[in-house]
């Protein structure tokens, strides 16, 4: 994971010097300046483990739970005028 680390680090670098290009494992790659890099984990499972600090600190935290459906298709007939949307969701 810390050859993660330095390759995010490395484009993260080239991001804020606003590079065109940056290089990587010795070829020079073009930038997007868009790029958005995302991780998912569950380190509740077995056999995970977290994320090391260094690769930790160039990531922020966001936390997803289960979507209450019930309540979202009671919104959605409320919103086209169900009267007994509650009871119906």
């Amino acid at each position: 994971l810390s050859v993660i680390a330095m390759q995010i680090q490395a484009i993260l670098h080239a991001i804020r010097d606003k590079s065109k290009h940056f290089p990587l494992h010795g070829e020079v790659i073009p930038l997007n300046p868009t790029v958005g890099i995302f991780i998912t984990m569950n380190p509740g499972y077995a056999g995970r483990t977290e994320l090391p600090e260094n690769l930790k600190a160039l990531f922020r935290p966001v936390a997803m739970m289960v979507p209450d459906t019930r309540l979202i298709a009671e919104v959605m007939m409320l919103s086209q005028g169900f009267k007994d949307a509650e009871d119906l969701s």
